[in-house]
């Protein structure tokens, strides 16, 4: 009896383990963020909408942010690239926030 509670237990384990680390493979491959276009000692500001006057709901460091996942095609399509805004979700340790992003201040980069 006592093995199979162990057994279970493990299981269980394992399966919370699995479920944790998810976030972290759904953000491997192509469809990732580096900040560009920022002073090392300045920041990005991540939006809580796609307007420069919208709450800041995060910031990114240039060469010291944690993972930036696009989350859809930067926006409006109508507009040159600089001028758009990007829709991203920021990992960084336990952290995560989403929120928006101008396009003029990140490049595509591979999810590690």
């Amino acid at each position: 009896m006592f093995r199979l509670r162990n057994a279970a237990s493990l299981a269980a384990a394992a399966t919370v383990a699995v479920v944790s680390a998810s976030p972290a493979s759904a953000t491997s491959g192509p469809g990732c963020l580096v900040v560009v276009n920022v002073a090392y000692n300045d920041v990005l500001n991540v939006r809580a909408r796609p307007t420069a006057q919208s709450r800041i709901v995060d910031v990114l460091k240039p060469r010291r942010h944690g993972i930036i996942h696009l989350d859809a095609p930067c926006q409006p399509k109508s507009v040159p690239w600089g001028s758009r805004w990007c829709r991203i979700t920021h990992y960084d340790g336990d952290r995560t926030s989403s929120g928006w992003v101008k396009a003029r201040f990140v490049r595509d980069s591979d999810c590690p």
